[in-house]
């Protein structure tokens, strides 16, 4: 008897038909055949210590390339004490927070990752935490929606495309209608979006920093959304929002985003850690669930699950969301980094950040083969136009060790000649200069 009973024949080709595909091999059909027939050379009856050390054989072979990309994922430097504190019992707990009394540690840390959310974003409250930042945006919209009972959204073309992505697959099988707003050199076209707005519309979503790196002026979008009672959704990167001005701030309802610069790796692209947090007034909307601190019966500070406004809890058709669980493990991340590092750590980090972005551009667009794409404030991510093809600069970087920049042709014929950098604390002056260097030359 099977563990898990697999499908019959008859059960994949009827589900095949209801997604119309003919082979249950075109689902793969974005990977590369050369990765389908990859031989891993993995030894047959071998100790675990032999294979460890055929491992390491193989590791020993790659090349660890020095990023100066980041577009939503970026290098920063990760404590070790972090690594050694979440593999403590206390914050290891295996089991689910909805017992509190064997789930100290696990609520405490939830419920510490909520008050870093809402002091960085300036808003009311926070929940526990989302899968990442794309899927928050998502889960604000269905918030937004459900809040007014409407069925559009607006999105600026600013977002990151990846978000955008997400939030068309979300509002697909939700019935939602996503119009997105057009853009102007680089921002989000404040007259595309008066245009569109009206009172059939739930609400506005809008990154700063955007997907070029570009700080925006969301605050502009307030007074037209109240005159029509929608609601501001504001997608950040978390840690920015130690230097720049707070969702809260600017005025948004709702703000979301990736905390995935406040101390947790690259991975390789993931797991990240997602946040979402609004105002008193929108709370019962949120998705999954908020930690709370009280006492028990023998006057202890106690932490408790206070709020879970989701499917499991309530009613199916009054719940916005259907997310059952949380990235707790990325949570504790965030809270011993921005722990650790400390308030004024944390802006400097960024502030770092910003300086080494800003100086890779300068020392770029002086080498003549590159230019600014737009004159507009960045943060830590820079585009810029080069003559240059996506074939030659990606063989380029590669060639010297380094991982370069994403080119946007991918996303927009019009941006076919545009690349966005980007540059963390870690990246030395060294570093940068050995960058520039490989195009000086050319």
């Amino acid at each position: 008897m099977f563990k898990y009973l697999p499908h019959t024949e008859h059960d994949i080709k009827e589900m095949l038909q209801v997604i119309g595909v003919s082979d249950i091999n075109d689902l793969f059909h974005e990977i590369p055949q050369s990765l389908k027939n990859l031989d891993l050379d993995v030894p047959s009856s071998h100790s675990e210590l032999e294979i460890h050390r055929r491992f390491d054989e193989l590791a020993a072979k790659n090349r660890k390339l020095i990023p100066f990309v980041g577009a939503g994922a970026y290098d920063h430097y990760t404590p070790s004490i972090i690594r050694h504190l979440i593999e403590r019992q206390e914050y290891l707990t295996s089991y689910t927070p909805y017992q509190p009394e064997i789930s100290q540690g696990t609520l405490q840390y939830i419920f510490e990752f909520q008050s870093i959310v809402t002091e960085l974003t300036g808003m009311d409250v926070a929940n526990a935490s989302m899968y990442d930042g794309a899927t928050a945006t998502a889960e604000a919209m269905f918030m937004a929606t459900g809040a007014k009972r409407r069925n559009k959204i607006l999105v600026s073309s600013t977002v990151n495309p990846n978000i955008k992505q997400v939030i068309a697959t979300y509002a697909h099988y939700r019935g939602l209608e996503v119009a997105f707003v057009a853009e102007q050199d680089g921002i989000t076209d404040a007259a595309d979006f008066l245009a569109k707005n009206d009172k059939d519309v739930a609400g506005l979503i809008v990154q700063s920093p955007n997907f070029y790196g570009i700080i925006e002026d969301v605050g502009q979008f307030r007074a037209p959304l109240d005159e029509t009672k929608g609601l501001l959704i504001v997608n950040s990167d978390l840690a920015s929002l130690s230097i720049l001005k707070t969702p809260g701030e600017q005025g948004a309802d709702i703000a979301v985003g990736d905390a995935q610069s406040l101390g947790v790796p690259l991975q390789y692209g993931g797991p990240y850690i997602g946040y979402l947090a609004t105002t008193s007034k929108l709370m019962r909307k949120m998705p999954g669930r908020i930690c709370g601190v009280t006492r028990d019966a023998d006057g202890k500070r106690a932490f408790v699950l206070t709020l879970q406004a989701r499917e499991q809890h309530i009613r199916r058709d009054k719940a916005n969301s259907n997310i059952c669980s949380n990235q707790s493990l990325l949570a504790l991340f965030v809270t011993i980094y921005s722990t650790v590092m400390g308030k004024q750590g944390v802006v400097e980090a960024q502030q770092k950040s910003h300086d080494a972005t800003a100086h890779l551009a300068q020392r770029l667009i002086a080498t003549g083969q590159f230019e600014a794409a737009f004159d507009r404030p960045f943060f830590k991510d820079v585009a810029l136009r080069s003559k240059l093809s996506p074939e030659v600069i990606e063989s380029t970087c590669i060639e010297h060790g380094f991982l370069g920049p994403l080119w946007l042709g991918r996303y927009d014929d019009n941006l076919a000649d545009v690349f966005l950098f980007g540059a963390t604390e870690k990246r030395t002056k060294d570093e940068i200069d050995a960058f520039v260097g490989i195009w000086e030359v050319r």
